[in-house]
């Protein structure tokens, strides 16, 4: 009986769930007119990135882009998030963004670089997702199951510690069954995150992090505009993945995004300033009193990290 209400809440939940989060044009890019609007004069150029701060032969974030001039990368311990962010695979430079149907995204005036992430054909890794999806893998790396605790937009939390010891969670009522055999495998794992991509969005991620001042952005802030399913009051959420300072004590920071439908994340280009992109100045950021991106413009008070 439980399964039968599982499989009934998927087909009717999802994409209801879905529309809190990025758009409600599942059928082509959610920032496409605008990054055709912004991009028309753009041609020719090399949009929102210096050249001179990349490795093409680079394979992670780390290798691939150097800071910008005059700064130096955050030290970041081996077990922290930033260096594990830091070390995540990028596909090879130059390779497109995948949508979950196969299609290439266009990157001209969008983003640089892509992680190399296999969606399975799955249109459930939109833009909160890529953020849960982040901190997910980070977590599993360490193996701190206990802190893997992500809502859901109805009731309910996905607790992985409670799926590593059989249990599986209704997401309509928030119940657990014992259902399985006890395991941490990658198997469980990739399961609990397809779940939580389903029945999660930017509404979700509000209740799984806490606000904090844009003076105080570190590696795996979020920043975080949460949605409302079935309306018009689309929301969107973006990674901070590296920073850098420079000898006065200024930070640079680099942004990650997937979005709708289902893409693999990217690295986003700067088209405020192209001298640093990727790289984010954040005196830049607070002088312009929003950060711009490619696809959202996000006010500087929604900034956000996990509880």
């Amino acid at each position: 009986m439980y399964n039968k209400k599982l499989v009934v809440s998927i087909l009717t939940l999802t994409l209801v769930f879905s529309l809190a989060s990025c758009t409600k044009k599942l059928d082509k890019d959610s920032g496409d007119s605008q990054t055709k609007k912004e991009s028309r004069t753009d041609k020719g150029k090399t949009i929102g990135i210096n050249p001179e701060l990349v490795n093409k032969d680079g394979d992670t974030i780390e290798k691939r882009y150097n800071p910008p001039k005059g700064y130096k990368r955050v030290k970041a311990d081996k077990y922290t998030f930033t260096n594990f962010v830091r070390n995540e695979k990028l596909k090879p430079y130059g390779q497109k963004s995948i949508y979950y149907n196969g299609k290439p995204k266009k990157s001209e005036g969008v983003y640089d670089a892509v992680f190399d992430v296999d969606l399975e054909g799955k249109n459930i890794l939109h833009c909160a997702d890529s953020c849960y999806k982040f901190r997910g893998d980070y977590l599993y790396s360490i193996g701190r199951y206990d802190k893997m605790k992500f809502h859901f937009v109805g009731k309910g939390i996905a607790d992985f510690d409670k799926y590593t010891k059989g249990y599986r969670v209704d997401p309509e009522t928030g119940e657990y069954f014992l259902m399985g055999e006890k395991s941490s495998d990658t198997k469980v794992y990739k399961k609990f995150m397809d779940t939580v991509y389903i029945y999660s969005s930017t509404i979700s991620l509000v209740e799984d992090t806490k606000k904090v001042k844009i003076d105080d952005i570190r590696v795996g802030d979020i920043f975080l505009k949460d949605g409302t399913p079935g309306s018009k009051r689309v929301g969107h959420a973006i990674t901070v993945v590296d920073m850098a300072e420079n000898s006065r004590g200024d930070k640079a920071f680099m942004l990650a995004q997937s979005y709708m439908p289902a893409q693999q994340p990217q690295i986003l280009v700067n088209k405020n300033n192209d001298e640093i992109g990727p790289w984010y100045s954040l005196k830049e950021v607070k002088e312009m009193g929003k950060l711009k991106t490619p696809q959202w413009t996000f006010e500087l008070d929604q900034l956000a990290r996990f509880n």
